[in-house]
């Protein structure tokens, strides 16, 4: 009996090496311009071409300007358009697909990859950067690597990769009202610790998982990375299917009903075995936000901060422990990244600020995850709702998800957060980030202090 990751694993591995490690087939790889042209540039030092250039792809998005009148070499960052140019150069050299800054496709990788259906049930997907695995909530096998696996990829249409153990986490359960994947996957990663997956291929399954739609499936699998995963899996069904049907990158006609029925064989056979097993209840689960310098120092919104906090993050995060957290004022907040900011996190924000306004002295910004998001939310009136809010309306990109030089929070402001990760200075010098879903984000921005949704009135 076999699970959904040794049915992609095995469609994949053209032969077990000496080594243990296993040659792997890539379909596909995607770039981003702080690291493509480091991969790009090496590959042509080495006197080699892409493999299938049209199975590569680069966007413009981790340190690209996201101002509105933003221009096609703009970075945030000092220095950045040296990177832009670069790697527009290099792919325009290669041939490969070029995702550039003013395209009406461009975005973040991992929200435009689902979103342009490049990423699909059964292929494998590999890109610089850890929150790859995001994909794999439509079947498919992709995880980040490094610059030089990427052009190993390129050229050979293969990676060596010691196939990692498994892990399955059941989700049973409905989610209450104003409960999210976000809110899942911090209680998940605060259950089970930063480490838990192991480095495992973790495969998501269960009723409550069944219920999420694509978008929050991918919220589901993004955060994967941030309690050691190898990758995270959802098995494809029918809306998956509905998801991808019409999308660019989709197979068409004939190709798409060959397709759909080899997605439909991409599932955990029933008496499959995994090395690792976890149920939850997410009935149970209440909104969550994040307290320290880990997504695993997350909590209940209407929760404490733990009475005993080691020197180390005390000092960085400015509590000394017992808190309230629902008493913690904050001084910005951020709407954006590959976890959430597609158009449904958009919607759930907007739903919170609609007739309420930011509280005075907090700085509050929202960074669509891609051009096509931006577009569809300013179709619905959302960008009315945000600037009515207080909010600042942006153009896609990583933006301050990390920080990468230049526009930040100032040092020691208290920010509440939709991104992945809260680690020191992610956002900035000094900046204490914690981390929860759109809506706590937006109610928080209401108030000035973090807050539960379900507390306004």
């Amino acid at each position: 009996m076999s699970t959904l990751f040794d049915k992609l694993w095995e469609a994949h591995r053209v032969k077990t090496l000496d080594s243990g490690e296993d040659l792997v087939a890539i379909d596909r790889v995607f770039l981003h311009e702080r690291t493509g042209s480091v991969a790009l540039e090496s590959m042509f030092a080495a006197n080699r071409t892409p493999r299938t250039p049209d199975a590569v792809f680069v966007t413009m998005d981790h340190i690209v300007s996201t101002d509105e009148d933003r221009g096609a070499n703009d970075a945030r960052s000092p220095g950045g358009d040296v990177f832009i140019t670069a790697t527009r150069n290099a792919a325009q050299r290669a041939g490969i697909n070029l995702i550039d800054v003013l395209s009406e496709d461009q975005g973040i990788v991992h929200v435009i990859s689902p979103e342009l259906g490049i990423a699909q049930p059964g292929l494998s997907l590999v890109c610089p950067d850890s929150h790859t695995c995001s994909q794999g909530a439509l079947g498919a096998l992709a995880w980040g690597i490094g610059s030089t696996d990427a052009e190993h990829a390129m050229v050979t249409g293969t990676l060596r990769v010691k196939r990692p153990p498994q892990m399955r986490i059941t989700l049973d359960g409905a989610l209450s009202s104003g409960v999210s994947a976000k809110d899942v996957i911090l209680h998940i990663i605060a259950t089970l610790g930063a480490d838990g997956a192991k480095r495992c291929a973790v495969e998501f399954a269960g009723e409550a998982v069944r219920a999420m739609d694509i978008e929050a499936r991918l919220t589901l699998c993004n955060m994967a990375v941030e309690f050691a995963a190898f990758t995270a899996v959802i098995a494809p069904d029918k809306m998956t299917e509905e998801y991808l049907d019409g999308r660019r990158y989709a197979p068409k006609g004939e190709a798409w009903d060959a397709a759909t029925r080899y997605w439909a064989t991409l599932k955990s056979d029933p008496d499959a075995t995994f090395d690792h097993e976890h149920s939850f209840d997410v009935s149970t689960i209440r909104p969550y936000v994040s307290w320290g310098i880990s997504p695993a120092h997350s909590a209940p919104v209407d929760g404490r901060v733990p009475e005993q906090l080691n020197a180390d993050i005390a000092d960085y995060t400015g509590l000394s422990g017992g808190e309230a957290l629902a008493e913690l004022t904050i001084d910005g907040a951020f709407l954006g990244s590959c976890t959430n900011a597609r158009i449904t996190d958009l919607r759930a924000a907007a739903d919170i600020l609609r007739g309420r306004r930011v509280a005075p002295g907090v700085q509050a910004i929202v960074v669509p995850g891609s051009m096509t998001v931006r577009r569809a939310a300013e179709a619905e009136g959302l960008d009315d709702v945000f600037r009515a809010a207080g909010f600042t309306w942006n153009r896609s990109g990583c933006a301050l998800c990390f920080y990468a030089g230049g526009d930040t929070f100032a040092p020691g402001s208290r920010v509440i957060s939709s991104t992945n990760r809260n680690f020191k200075n992610r956002q900035g010098p000094g900046v204490r980030t914690h981390l929860a879903s759109p809506a706590v984000v937006a109610a928080s921005a209401v108030t000035g202090r973090i807050t539960d949704p379900s507390s306004l009135p």
